[in-house]
């Protein structure tokens, strides 16, 4: 038996919408488990996450990696998934979304990512329940990739334990917008929604231009949001107007990789 699964990359938070927010991107990883005898890396997140189902002995696993890795664009949750996925089919299993979340959140951690990963779409994701909220984005998404890494654990630790009242309100009026947007396709909602005063400005350290770009958005750009905990930050552009804010992006950033990235209607699954 063999089993070929793909897992999308991931944009997490999407600004105010923070450790709850999450849309998926066709951008892929692929996992091939074979029948096989031999050694098993245990310590593998994939395997691990397989292991929730099935038994990995017996198996042999390949990979193919697209997503750039701690790059804030959901590799970690990519990763997880593909295990969840395969281990399911291998088992016979049908988890439902959120059984599967269940399953993966212990190794993964963040169910914004994983949720996304695992049902396609833009999701909301609480208390380990999915709710998949839209196929796609009332904006086009550019992502400026820098070179550098950032680990989820440090860029969590530069969250403040407390925040100012007023904040704590600015940003809970953005994701209620957030929230309105998506469900309705609005761009002009989606545009005011594109703020936060939770996470970002203490994430901004960790993803280089953010407050750059932030206060000097491309002529048809309607925003900019840390991509989980960077260093990607990604440009939500106009409908129609992603190749023109991409030249401008690729033209202010040469030293950074600079992706189209469309939304994905679909999760983990088979190939």
């Amino acid at each position: 038996m063999t089993i070929h699964v793909r897992a999308p990359a991931t944009t997490a938070n999407i600004g105010p919408a923070f450790d709850v927010a999450g849309a998926a991107f066709d951008l892929w990883n692929e996992m091939t488990v074979d029948e096989a005898n031999g050694p098993v890396d245990d310590d593998h997140l994939a395997i691990r996450a397989f292991a929730r189902f099935a038994s990995p002995q017996n198996y042999s696993f390949s990979f193919v990696d697209r997503i750039p890795r701690e790059r804030g664009l959901g590799s970690s949750a990519a990763v997880v998934a593909l295990g969840l996925v395969a281990g399911a089919i291998a088992a016979g299993a049908e988890p439902t979304a959120d059984e599967l979340l269940a399953e993966g959140l212990p190794l993964e951690g963040h169910a914004d990512n994983l949720a996304a990963a695992l049902v396609g779409g833009v999701t909301f994701s609480w208390d380990g329940r999915i709710a998949r909220i839209a196929d796609e984005m009332p904006a086009a998404a550019i992502a400026v990739v820098p070179r550098t890494r950032v680990k989820t654990a440090e860029a969590r630790a530069s969250l403040p334990q407390t925040v100012l009242h007023a904040d704590a309100v600015f940003t809970a009026g953005r994701a209620a917008l957030l929230g309105a947007a998506l469900a309705r396709g609005d761009e002009s909602l989606f545009a005011a929604a594109a703020a936060d005063r939770l996470h970002e400005p203490y994430r901004a350290a960790h993803a280089p231009h953010f407050t750059e770009i932030s206060e000097a958005l491309p002529d048809g750009a309607l925003g900019a949001t840390i991509s989980g905990s960077g260093p990607t930050v990604i440009v939500w552009a106009r409908p129609g107007r992603n190749g023109d804010v991409a030249v401008a992006l690729a033209d202010r950033f040469p030293e950074h990789d600079v992706m189209h990235l469309s939304i994905s209607s679909i999760g983990a699954g088979p190939v």
